[in-house]
């Protein structure tokens, strides 16, 4: 399977933290395959957070690279700014939604004629090294991995995720629990 990243000034295959242009194509990275197994489709890593200023160039990329046209772009509210109503495209205006109920390190594009894209979102300010490992990793299928661990994944040596007397989500009972039990006290 090979990983589609894309990058202004750069071979297709590489990501780099180019000085952006007004222009720059977007840093995108696509699981070829789409296949809707895994937690998200791919990334994206914009430079700023000015959604009508980043969203035409990811429009037109997505497009491009699956050909087919984008219809509807949903995201979160509050991670953005200067979110508009709609964002002209190629022949076609793209309906932008904004919600508070989602993932905010998730866009989710609605596509012609298939399932809908779900991309993750990379902070703008995150340093290229690990901005660019979670655009390969979240092309490379991530069936069972959190948006979360995708941006910040485990060291080696951290073991299990939450073992360290930290709260973690139970079960779907709703409830959270401490996952190393409670030492007692020495007498």
């Amino acid at each position: 399977m090979m990983t589609t990243l894309l990058s202004p000034s750069t071979p297709s295959n590489s990501v780099t933290a180019a000085a952006p242009t007004a222009h720059s194509a977007p840093r995108l990275s696509l699981n070829p395959l789409v296949d809707r197994r895994g937690t998200v489709d791919g990334a994206w890593w914009p430079r700023t957070r000015d959604a009508a200023a980043e969203l035409p160039t990811l429009i037109s990329a997505v497009d491009q690279r699956l050909g087919r046209a984008v219809l509807r772009v949903g995201l979160y509210q509050d991670a953005w700014d200067h979110i508009p109503r709609r964002i002209p495209a190629r022949g076609r205006h793209v309906r932008v939604g904004w919600f508070r109920s989602a993932d905010p390190h998730l866009i989710t594009l609605s596509i012609a004629g298939t399932a809908p894209v779900t991309l993750l979102v990379i902070p703008p300010g995150t340093a290229n090294d690990p901005a660019t490992a979670a655009l390969t990793l979240a092309a490379a299928g991530t069936v069972g991995v959190r948006p979360a661990d995708i941006l910040h994944p485990a060291a080696p040596d951290e073991g299990i995720p939450g073992r360290e007397g930290s709260a973690a989500w139970e079960n779907e009972g709703g409830r959270v629990a401490d996952l190393v039990p409670a030492r007692p006290a020495a007498t």
